[in-house]
C-alpha cells in the first residue's frame, strides 16, 4: 500500500485536508498550533473510474480498489528537530512513508493565526525543509559514528561509512539528501535510516476556493521552490474539500464545476504521487470481484503477480492479459477472445498501465 506523509507549519490547513480525504479521521482541526497531538493514520481508496465499468462487465459482486495510506503529524515549527513544540517526536512517523506532502499555506485569512506573524510560501517551505534536513543529519551522524566503529571489525561496513561521508557534508550545508547522487546498491545501504529529504515531496498548495481553478502568486512561489528540487505541486483547498464530503456525488460534480476544476483535491494528489513515484495500475476482473493493483512502473509479469501473493511469483506459468480499453470496447472477455486482443504473456512481459490480467501458476 502506497503511504504518504503530510507536513507543514500549524494552521496551513494539514489537519482540515485530512479529515476531508479521510472519512474516518481523528485529526482535530483547531486555530492553534499543535493541536494534532498523536499522529493520525487513514487509509483512502484510490478514485478510478474503471473498476466500475470492469465490475459491471464482470458482473463482479465487489469493487476493490487500490489504497493509499496518510499519515498527519503535529504541525512543525523551527527547531522541530531538536523537539520544539513536540516536532521531533512526530518525524520519526513519517520515516517508513514513500512520499511526503508537503502543505504550504497560500491564503490569506485574518481570522485563522499564521505561527510566524504573515503568508510567505518560501519562508514557510524553507522552515520545513530546514527542520527535516536536520533531522536527517542526526540521522547520519549517529548512524556514522556507530558504522565507522563496526567498520574496524567488519569490513563489509566501510561501503555503508562512504555513502554516509557522501551524504554529511551536504546535510551539514543545510541542503537535502535528495541532492547526493547515489547508486541503486548506496540507495539500498541508507534505506533503514528513512531519511526523510530523501523522499520524493509533493508541494500542496492550499487555497481560498476562488483561487483553486487559477492559483494566485503565492503558487507562484511554492512553482519556482518545487522547480529547483524536482518536486511536484498540486493546488488543493483543504475547505473545499471539507466542504465536499457533505455532498453527494452528483452535487460534487456540480459544485467543482462550478469552481472551474474537475477533480477534488484528494484525486489531485493522488494521481501526482502516482506520477512522482512512477507507479502503474492493472486490475482483475471476474464474478466474485473487480480489484485495482498498483506495482511499480517496469515491473515483469511475475513480480506484477507477487503483488497478490508471493505464491502467484514464485509459480507464475503466464498471464492471460488484455489491454483495458480493448475490453470495454468489445464488451466482454470472450469477445476479446475472439478478437484475438487477449495475449497469452510470459515471465519477460512488462505489465503496462491499464492492463486486465489473469495469471496461471503451479501451487
Amino acid at each position: 500500500m502506497l503511504r504518504a506523509g503530510i507536513v507543514g507549519l500549524p494552521n496551513v490547513g494539514k489537519s482540515t485536508l485530512f479529515n476531508a480525504v479521510v472519512a474516518n479521521a481523528k485529526a482535530q482541526a483547531a486555530n492553534f498550533p499543535f493541536c494534532t497531538i498523536e499522529p493520525n493514520v487513514g487509509v483512502v481508496a484510490v478514485p478510478d473510474t474503471r473498476l466500475a465499468v470492469l465490475a459491471e462487465i464482470s458482473e463482479s459482486q465487489e469493487i476493490v480498489p487500490a489504497r493509499v495510506e496518510f499519515v498527519d503529524i503535529a504541525g512543525l515549527v523551527a527547531g522541530a528537530s531538536k523537539g520544539e513544540g513536540l516536532g521531533n517526536q512526530f518525524l520519526a512517523n513519517i520515516r517508513e512513508v514513500d512520499a511526503i506532502v508537503h502543505v504550504v499555506r497560500c491564503f490569506e485569512n485574518d481570522d485563522i493565526i499564521h505561527v510566524s506573524g504573515s503568508i510567505d510560501p518560501a519562508r514557510d517551505a524553507e522552515i520545513i525543509n530546514l527542520e527535516l534536513t536536520l533531522s536527517d543529519l542526526s540521522q547520519v551522524e549517529k548512524r556514522l559514528d556507530r558504522a565507522r566503529k563496526q567498520a574496524r571489525k567488519e569490513k563489509d561496513i566501510q561501503a555503508e561509512v562512504d555513502v554516509l561521508d557522501k551524504l554529511m557534508p551536504v546535510l551539514n550545508e543545510g541542503k537535502t539528501a535528495r541532492t547526493v547522487d547515489l547508486t541503486p546498491d548506496e540507495e539500498l545501504l541508507i534505506k533503514p535510516l528513512g531519511l526523510l529529504t530523501r523522499k520524493p515531496v509533493i508541494y500542496a498548495a492550499n487555497v481560498n476556493e476562488d483561487d483553486l481553478a487559477t492559483g494566485n502568486d503565492y503558487v507562484e512561489k511554492v512553482r519556482a521552490i518545487a522547480a529547483t528540487e524536482g518536486a511536484e505541486v498540486v493546488i488543493i483547498s483543504a475547505q473545499v474539500e471539507a466542504e465536499l464530503v457533505e455532498l453527494s456525488t452528483e452535487d460534487r460534480v456540480d459544485f467543482l464545476e462550478a469552481l472551474g476544476v474537475t477533480e477534488g483535491g484528494l484525486q489531485s494528489l493522488i494521481r501526482a504521487t502516482y506520477d512522482l513515484l512512477g507507479l502503474r495500475t492493472y486490475f482483475t476482473t471476474g464474478p466474485k470481484e473487480t480489484r485495482a493493483w498498483t506495482i511499480t512502473a517496469g515491473m515483469l509479469a511475475p513480480q506484477a503477480a507477487g503483488v497478490i501473493h508471493t505464491d502467484f511469483e514464485r509459480g507464475f506459468i503466464r498471464a492471460e492479459t488484455v489491454a483495458y480499453q480493448a475490453l470495454v470496447d468489445l464488451g466482454s472477455m470472450n469477445g476479446a477472445k475472439e478478437k484475438g486482443l487477449v495475449r497469452s504473456e510470459g515471465k519477460e512481459y512488462t505489465v503496462q498501465e491499464g492492463d486486465v490480467m489473469l495469471f496461471r501458476f503451479n501451487v
